[in-house]
């Protein structure tokens, strides 16, 4: 991405290489934190070794990858290789979830502080934008931040037994 671009999201294609490239992008730059929003994550590529790979590559005691979903039933079953590493790294990697709101409240984004952000506005066709401009960014956070506030911690690493 160049100084103040924007570039159209057209096809789930599109959006999961965004996703990749974004999380390059933060190893790279060295972000301090990334913020991933999604009703359930069932279609981000977190399987992915790739993907795995960069997020390994870019976390450490100092950063903090927040995960907010509605519902984390779909990320543990489908999203498996990101549920192992979660383990590791549980001390840095938070999860939450607003319990209050339906699902279609919550939005698809992925937010890298001072650096990119991406946004998908229609799910069905993955329709949404990635952008660097300072105002897309300003928005992202003002979004997440506004969902962080009446969230709650969910999708705890270990489940305990009776």
């Amino acid at each position: 991405m160049t100084a103040e671009s924007i570039i159209p999201i057209g096809s789930r294609a599109e959006f999961l290489d965004a996703v990749r490239s974004a999380l390059t992008l933060a190893g790279q730059a060295g972000a301090r934190e990334i913020l991933l929003v999604d009703p359930n994550f069932a279609d981000w590529p977190l399987n992915e070794r790739t993907v795995i790979d960069s997020l390994s590559g870019w976390i450490d005691s100092r950063r903090v990858l927040v995960v907010l979903a509605h519902s984390f039933d779909e990320l543990a079953r489908r999203q498996l290789r990101f549920v192992e590493w979660r383990r590791q790294w549980a001390h840095v990697v938070q999860c939450r979830n607003d319990p209050e709101l339906e699902a279609e409240q919550i939005p698809t984004l992925l937010l890298v502080p001072g650096h990119t952000c991406i946004r998908i506005l229609d799910r069905i066709r993955y329709r949404g934008t990635a952008s660097n401009r300072p105002v897309d960014l300003t928005e992202c956070r003002e979004a997440v931040d506004a969902l962080l506030q009446r969230s709650v911690e969910a999708f705890p690493v270990t489940t305990l037994g009776l």
